[in-house]
């Protein structure tokens, strides 16, 4: 039976926000709505469009089934889902940034945020500015009177370095700037950005809630100050997603707890195992108490997922591309959250601030479902290859 009581369990909220089966004749699931045209009862209702569904672009029962589900996780007023993770970075930034406008955002940011932003932000008049991750209330520094928008993501992507969310939500609030964040790192069940001051929280839907790397999603959540605002943005611009990835999204969403859960124990065994091990100079991984943010991780997170990063002792690309070519079980491909383990190179070389001081190369590493005892012996055979290269 559905529910929206924000007292239960997770888990729960997670099998049964979304839909009431009473409304689908009892089936569990809802319907898979294909939809352009939507049909008006008459004339009146076409010119008033006084009927909850108008046209496929703007919500059907299945988009509303996962945007509802997504709502009761983050808190927020409404939800957009969208057809990638990058668009929902996209079309938050188009909506709320204006030519002449001043954008902050994080130098640790996800590479396609940094390139869309340095492409066709800038091409459009927008002043881009990147800033230190630990820069916390010292943001105030660099607000503009002309500042409209903090771009956050925290932990950072690759590097792992942790915001002081609400001391930047606080200095960004006061100059008149909203706060967005990409939150697929940690979802809403390990933060919710909104408790913290966040405006506008993203996720990669394609990651943790999909969890089978097989769809392209992104969710967009705002606060009630700024919905509005964010739905005629998605409106205007027509990126809605198709039904049958919003299904399968809202399919994986039930299991997510459970599967996150898993992600995170698996993660930090391997992150602690790998601490211990020659030829890693270094785990970046901020649930860990040697990570230089853990204080701030745990005073604000509740969990972590199974995506971090290690640096090798020493080296180069040479060592870096012999680890990952040793290896049997991890995958080498993009994109994380799935049921398999996954590594790839990290390149910081785009960075302006936060490029940081390391031993050797890094290397993150998407921990899956697999057995922690295979994923270790093949991070073994990957030390061993870039300890001989």
């Amino acid at each position: 039976m559905a529910t929206d009581d924000s007292k239960i369990g997770i888990n729960t909220r997670l099998a049964h926000s979304g839909n009431n089966p009473r409304d689908y004749f009892g089936f569990v699931n809802p319907p898979v709505v294909h939809a352009s045209t939507v049909l008006y009862p008459d004339a009146a209702a076409m010119a008033s469009r006084s009927q909850k569904y108008t046209y496929g672009t703007r919500g059907t029962p299945t988009m509303d089934a996962l945007t509802l589900a997504v709502d009761a996780l983050e808190g927020s007023a409404g939800t957009i889902a969208v057809p990638s993770g990058l668009a929902a970075v996209t079309v938050p930034l188009l909506t709320f940034v204006s030519a002449g406008d001043h954008l902050l955002i994080v130098d640790s940011v996800y590479h396609p945020t940094r390139n869309f932003a340095d492409t066709m932000l800038k091409r459009l008049g927008v002043e881009v500015e990147y800033y230190d991750p630990r820069i916390g209330a010292g943001i105030a520094r660099l607000i503009k009177p002309n500042t409209t928008v903090v771009f956050t993501e925290s932990p950072g992507s690759n590097t792992y370095e942790v915001q002081d969310i609400p001391a930047i939500a606080k200095a960004a609030h006061a100059a008149g700037a909203i706060v967005m964040m990409d939150n697929t790192w940690a979802t809403p069940l390990y933060f919710k950005p909104l408790d913290h001051g966040v405006d506008i929280s993203i996720q990669a839907a394609t990651k943790y809630p999909a969890g089978h790397s097989d769809v392209l999603l992104g969710t967009v959540s705002a606060n009630e100050a700024c919905w509005k605002k964010l739905y005629e943005g998605f409106c205007t611009l027509g990126c809605c997603s198709g039904p049958d990835d919003v299904y399968q999204v809202l399919r994986g969403l039930r299991t997510m707890g459970v599967r996150l859960e898993h992600h995170q124990k698996s993660a930090l065994d391997i992150a602690r195992w790998l601490e211990e091990q020659p030829g890693v100079a270094e785990v970046l991984h901020p649930a860990l108490p040697s990570h230089p943010d853990h204080t701030l991780w745990k005073r604000d997170f509740c969990g972590s997922s199974g995506v971090f990063s290690i640096v090798l002792n020493g080296g180069g690309q040479k060592q870096q591309h012999a680890f990952l070519d040793a290896l049997k079980i991890f995958g080498l491909g993009y994109s994380w959250g799935g049921y398999e383990s996954l590594a790839v190179p990290v390149f910081l070389g785009d960075r302006t601030i936060a490029k940081g001081s390391y031993a050797g190369p890094l290397i993150r590493l998407q921990i899956g479902l697999e057995d922690v005892e295979d994923l270790k012996a093949d991070i073994q055979r990957g030390l061993k290859a870039a300890a001989e290269a």
